[in-house]
């Protein structure tokens, strides 16, 4: 919707105000001409009128609203796509993002590209208020800057007493949880890595230090941490947060926190283990607002997604994704329940625990201490009457056996297993104590992943790999191939990289395969056997991937090993 411009001219809207005299608007006037000055910074500059004088009448003369300093939010918004350099350079902040609509403060009301750029880059309606630029890029700094600088004044903040012993009273703790500064401090590390996009806080403590460091697509990132001495009193805020004994430190123990953030539900899953100087905590951050992806947007190459969503459709058998913690199975199975989920199915999952809520799917949450497991779980849902069910993770045998069961009786049956690669999932359920026939007769595919970081596109340059890095790949640079890598900036925080994707291998189940795993073949053959079949491996697919551009062979490498 356009905004509604004043015709009226800005010296003419001062003189309505009554802020200068006809004679001013003409001494100023002559001193833009020699200058090069606006009419308002000439004003300034004569002493006629203030800064926020000559903003006020440019947002009426704009139809925009004026913000004064102290309207602005205490931290601002982060926007993920717009970089802190990009803000200071334009004198720009977000204000609010509700819903659709981006709300930003601009010292300029009359540069037209501030609106486009930012509604380019996040995909928001932009809605401008004018604001002072002094305020704007105090607002930045407190917001991207200050936290170094809020941390310190927390720590100053605290009492000596916040130093605790080895044989700390737990009274006295749980009030110190309950401080002002322990509670921002904890709030604050929370707050920046959320800021961060970061999937995990590690907290861990060593005998003279405090170590904090943050996972950031899939790499961990050291922080500023506060001295060692309020490690007890950090750890109590934390438990007690997520419900936990802060009495208890000689086992380990988990939790779960949520929180909302700018209009975010946070979820945090909290472990907490004893080690030599004190509990090692570790906080999972589940933002519930942007898990769900579609098939579309996981990386799959378009002809492995096709051959997956045709057995992702099967009336039932069992279909397995496999690959090391944090590696994304979830997210691809629950992609893969959105896309066959239809009023005519119904749709139960045991999970542990259940991480994002899916509409229209029941999802149990796994609750050992109680006797609801997962095979136990399994069991009582098979008498549901369901179309699909998702099985969290194949743990022992009596889930697979369970799980075998609902896929013979005409059940659709996904789960996932730790396996290194596709094919080594056969032998894994095997070596679990299922029978082959078993395993021949309701397998029929798996699927094995990694997450590969994604080249930043900003700082995106040609480069050529070192020989020792494509010939530990196994693969041929073609000539006319160009691989790139990022050279490191604001908007990848200097890593050369922002966001990840998939890399896959598809296994499908043939005939052959049945026969295969009918004579107990070892995972190497049947490996061999599906690589001939055609079978993409993980680092074909990530090779295929850096030779398109988005990733390196530094990251395949980093991910696969050597026979995969």
């Amino acid at each position: 919707m356009p905004i509604a411009v004043s015709t009226r001219l800005l010296g003419e809207i001062l003189l309505d105000d009554g802020l200068v005299t006809p004679d001013v608007i003409a001494l100023a006037l002559g001193r833009a001409q020699t200058t090069g000055e606006r009419l308002g910074e000439a004003l300034v500059a004569l002493g006629a009128v203030t800064p926020d004088d000559v903003l006020r009448a440019l947002a009426r003369q704009q139809s925009l609203p004026f913000m004064g300093r102290d309207e602005l939010p205490a931290p601002l918004p982060i926007l993920k796509n717009v970089s802190p350099k990009y803000l200071r350079q334009y004198v720009v902040c977000p204000v609010s993002v509700d819903g659709g609509v981006l709300t930003v403060a601009t010292s300029d009301p009359t540069n037209p590209l501030i609106a486009d750029d930012l509604r380019q880059s996040t995909g928001l309606t932009v809605k401008i208020v004018v604001t002072p630029g002094e305020a704007i890029l105090e607002a930045i700094d407190r917001t991207y800057d200050g936290a170094s600088t809020a941390l310190a004044r927390i720590v100053e903040g605290m009492e000596d007493d916040a130093r605790v012993d080895g044989d700390e009273d737990v009274n006295h703790l749980r009030d110190l949880a309950f401080e002002a500064p322990v509670v921002r401090l904890v709030n604050l590390l929370v707050e920046n890595a959320i800021a961060a996009e970061a999937s995990d806080i590690h907290i861990e403590p060593f005998e003279d230090t405090l170590r904090i460091r943050y996972r950031i697509d899939g790499i961990l990132y050291d922080q500023e941490a506060p001295p060692r001495r309020l490690q007890a009193a950090v750890t109590s805020r934390i438990k007690i947060m997520a419900e936990m004994n802060i009495a208890e430190r000689r086992l380990p123990q988990d939790g779960r926190i949520r929180v909302t953030l700018h209009g975010r539900r946070i979820d945090i899953r909290v472990s907490t283990v004893p080690t030599v100087h004190g509990e090692s905590i570790v906080m999972r951050l589940l933002d519930r607002s942007s898990v769900f992806l579609p098939l579309e947007k996981l990386g799959f190459a378009p002809d492995t997604r096709r051959r997956f969503e045709t057995l992702i459709k099967r009336p039932h058998g069992i279909f397995l994704v496999t690959g090391p913690t944090g590696s994304g199975k979830t997210t691809t199975l629950y992609a893969a329940l959105d896309k066959i989920n239809s009023s005519d199915r119904k749709i139960l999952t045991v999970e542990d625990p259940v991480e994002y809520q899916l509409k229209g799917v029941n999802q149990i949450p796994v609750k050992p201490k109680i006797g609801l497991t997962f095979a136990n779980g399994l069991r009582h849902i098979v008498r549901q009457d369901p179309d699909v069910i998702l099985v969290g993770e194949v743990r022992d045998l009596e889930t697979a056996e369970i799980s075998i069961q609902a896929a013979l009786t005409g059940h659709l049956v996904f789960s996932t297993l730790h396996t290194n690669d596709a094919p080594a999932a056969i032998t894994r359920l095997q070596d679990m104590g299922v029978e082959p026939y078993l395993v021949s007769s309701v397998l029929e595919g798996v699927l094995a992943q990694r997450l590969v970081r994604r080249i930043c596109a900003v700082c995106r340059a040609p480069e050529t790999p070192s020989a020792a890095d494509i010939q530990a790949l196994g693969v041929h640079l073609d000539p006319g191939v160009t691989l790139y890598r990022g050279k490191g900036c604001d908007e990848c925080r200097g890593t050369g990289y922002r966001g990840r994707f998939g890399i896959y291998e598809l296994f499908e189940i043939t005939e052959d395969v049945r026969s295969l795993i009918l004579r107990r073949a070892s995972s190497p053959e049947i490996r061999r056997h599906a690589i001939n079949a055609g079978m993409v491996t993980l680092r074909d697919d990530g090779w295929r991937k850096a030779c398109d551009g988005v990733t390196t062979v530094e990251e395949i490498l980093r991910v696969t090993q050597e026979d995969a």
